[in-house]
């Protein structure tokens, strides 16, 4: 999943990030509400963890102005506020859930996962299956079927297919790639992504026709039935 962490506090969201990347997903941080609505606004996020306190706009008001807006990405609040009353008030804004800090990462996870049932948007519509050709990628319990044969990849190589299955039919760049699928926000000049790409081919594309990763050259890749 793409998931957005809006958090001042240093601590919290370094252990929330950390635990989240660990578990193969693809995580967002701001410190900032003003700058967390705008991102939550504009991104393509499978899920929001959002601290209620937060400097320029409180948790509450990015929830209620994001869903007057018609977003409806599942959300959870946290908030060192964790009396009865307190997590009403987030409910009532229109919150999925709302945890009380402090918190066992393990509970934040179990929520979390218990929100987001329809990670992928599409057309309007959420979605927690993609397919392509004979490709199906169930994003809930990270399964991977081709041809009805059950594929086993590593974390990474699932963050990896899962992007380019989110944009399938499209040429992603590997600057798209490691900012993405790495969290890099820098060419770390090395050969990972050949290196994975090669690995989740030999997977998905060795015993299977037609392959479905192509090269895009001086471009980058694309998953497709067709070249």
């Amino acid at each position: 999943m793409r998931i957005l962490v809006i958090e001042d506090d240093p601590g919290v969201a370094s252990f929330i990030i950390g635990g989240l990347r660990e578990s193969g997903h693809t995580v967002d941080h701001c410190a900032d509400g003003k700058d967390g609505q705008f991102l939550a606004g504009s991104g393509n996020y499978d899920a929001l963890i959002i601290d209620r306190m937060l400097p320029g706009i409180d948790g509450l008001s990015i929830v209620q102005t994001l869903r007057a807006a018609g977003n409806t990405t599942p959300t959870l609040i946290l908030s060192a506020l964790g009396e009865v009353d307190d997590k009403v008030k987030g409910l009532r804004a229109g919150a999925d859930d709302y945890i009380g800090k402090p918190f066992a990462f393990a509970e934040l996870m179990a929520r979390l996962e218990a929100i987001a049932r329809r990670p992928v948007r599409e057309g309007g519509e959420t979605v927690t299956e993609v397919q392509v050709a004979d490709l199906h990628v169930d994003l809930l319990s990270r399964a991977v079927h081709r041809a009805g044969k059950e594929i086993d990849l590593q974390p990474r190589e699932f963050r990896l297919l899962e992007y380019l299955m989110r944009n399938r039919d499209q040429v992603v760049t590997r600057t798209m790639l490691l900012e993405n699928v790495w969290d890099y926000h820098f060419d770390p000049q090395t050969n990972v992504i050949d290196f994975h790409i090669s690995r989740l081919r030999r997977k998905v594309d060795k015993d299977f026709d037609p392959p479905l990763i192509h090269t895009v050259r001086g471009a980058g890749y694309k998953l497709s039935e067709s070249p």
